[in-house]
């Protein structure tokens, strides 16, 4: 029946979208970018139905060139594939591609768009996005809450360190997961998600966790069809505002705990903020707050552990790169103890490691798309107003006219690299005003998880032959079989281990 309603729906305004598209094109003269030919309804959707998203994308730039116009179903969409079209938008017309689409989720996620990684461009989001990053994500904020991540990788090596005595398979990426997961509790709220680390107990955090926190970002297809959303088409947005219940429940009672003093919060984002209320308690409303504790829960959570999780899985399958790294992390981390975020500085090909992961398999393959706030003109093309930018990391990462060798995974490319961008064809943490503001925070976790995991164990594969490298393209890129490994202590780190 929902079928026969979508159809019925569907034919009564493909005419409507018809004579709307017909005039919209007329205004802009056909000055729109190369575009193949759409059906009517869907758009070009059928175009990408056999691939992932990057991977048809990156197929038709090789067709159309690398800036295309798409219609995904009522959507304008852009597509950029090259650096030089990214350079352009994001150089000469940053300010007009500073907002994010609306969609289902940012509507009810976003607290009336009062976080500043759904508010519209303006002065708002200046002050969120300046606080946020001043509190939270400036290199003063990481270097005091170093100690968080120090004890976490610590915790994840004494779990691992454990499982080794019997001899027992890793899930890595339940550890990378829960290690993410247990930092950005920690950074928000001062506390772990349970204070003893037994396997139920940590389960059942991390499980509750995943169900109120993890891609719920993403858009979804009433967001392209919006005669969908109007008939409340399989139950999706209740669904969006059932999830939006269940977590601003949550978020409140943790607020509420540490402005009680419930809990030992001392130094965390959640006080921080408590303390900007106490003199303007109007700005530093509770929602606003709440707003970005979901920003770090959504964004930490679900981007790190695959980083992390890709970053293993090359090592293992490049044994040479994986010693090249052990014998730096021998050399360079002069304490006898396990590696600490202090030493991240002096070992540079662990970031190098991280970086050429970052560039094989972006967190972000698609970036976060951005929405043009009015009309513009990228190079000879006449782009409308409110069209959907979509930044295909992926393909210009893995362009062979500008890495040589480029699906080859060679760290040592990265040597002398500074910054974290290489002419806009090196994008893992985004690009312009909207980009990552938590890269550095994101950078010192995944480096520090797999130095540890390098520094204290030898890893041998589960089954013969390469691992399993398909991914499963989302919001985040994750492998499509998860990384499982058998860990085996190097012999001068057994003393260490066993007095964590």
């Amino acid at each position: 029946m929902e079928d026969l309603w979508f159809i019925f729906f569907s034919f009564l305004t493909a005419t409507l979208i018809f004579f709307i598209t017909k005039k919209f094109l007329w205004s802009l003269n056909s000055k729109l970018p190369p575009s193949p030919t759409p059906l009517p309804i869907i758009g070009h959707l059928h175009l990408i139905k056999k691939y992932p998203l990057p991977q048809a994308l990156r197929h038709l730039s090789s067709n159309y060139g690398p800036v295309l116009f798409l219609k995904f179903g009522c959507r304008n969409v852009l597509t950029l594939s090259s650096p030089d079209s990214i350079e352009e938008c994001f150089t000469n017309h940053d300010v007009t591609l500073a907002n994010r689409p609306k969609t289902i989720t940012s509507d009810h996620f976003s607290y009336g768009y009062k976080n500043f990684g759904f508010a519209p461009y303006g002065d708002l989001w200046r002050t969120l996005r300046r606080l946020s990053t001043l509190e939270v994500f400036s290199s003063a904020s990481l270097q005091k809450n170093s100690s968080i991540r120090n004890e976490e990788v610590s915790n994840l090596c004494l779990i691992i360190f454990r499982l080794s005595r019997d001899s027992r398979i890793v899930d890595l990426k339940y550890q990378f997961t829960l290690l993410t997961a247990h930092i950005m509790l920690r950074l928000v709220s001062g506390k772990r998600g349970v204070k003893k680390s037994d396997p139920e107990s940590e389960k059942r955090f991390l499980d509750d966790f995943k169900l109120r926190f993890f891609s719920s970002m993403s858009m979804n297809v009433c967001d392209y069809f919006p005669v969908l959303r109007w008939i409340g088409y399989k139950g999706l947005e209740k669904r969006v505002i059932d999830m939006q219940r269940m977590r601003d429940e949550y978020l409140q009672r943790l607020i509420d705990d540490i402005r009680m003093k419930n809990i030992d919060s001392s130094g965390s984002v959640v006080e921080k903020f408590l303390k900007l209320q106490e003199s303007e308690p109007e700005f530093y409303a509770d929602d606003v707050i709440k707003g970005i504790i979901v920003l770090m829960f959504n964004g930490g959570t679900d981007t790190s552990p695959v980083a992390m999780e890709w970053a293993v899985s090359l090592l293992l399958n490049h044994p040479d790169k994986l010693e090249k790294l052990r014998e730096e992390i021998k050399s360079n981390v002069k304490h006898k103890g396990l590696i600490q975020d202090s030493d991240l500085s002096s070992l540079p090909y662990l970031r190098c490691v991280i970086y050429e992961t970052l560039r094989l398999y972006p967190a972000a393959p698609l970036l976060l798309p951005h929405c043009s706030s009015k009309r513009f003109n990228l190079g000879n093309y006449e782009i409308p107003e409110n069209i959907m930018l979509l930044v295909n990391a992926w393909a210009v990462h893995r362009d062979g006219e500008l890495w040589e060798e480029a699906n080859v995974f060679k760290p040592e490319r990265f040597e002398g690299f500074v910054g974290d961008r290489d002419g806009f064809r090196f994008l893992p943490f985004g690009v312009g005003r909207r980009a990552c503001p938590a890269a550095g925070l994101g950078m010192r976790v995944v480096s520090l998880a797999v130095g540890a995991l390098v520094q204290c164990f030898e890893w041998e594969k589960v089954e013969a032959g390469d691992i399993d490298m398909r991914p499963v393209f989302g919001v985040a890129m994750a492998k499509a079989e998860p990384l499982v490994a058998l860990p085996k202590p190097w012999s001068e780190m057994v003393p260490i281990l066993s007095q964590l």
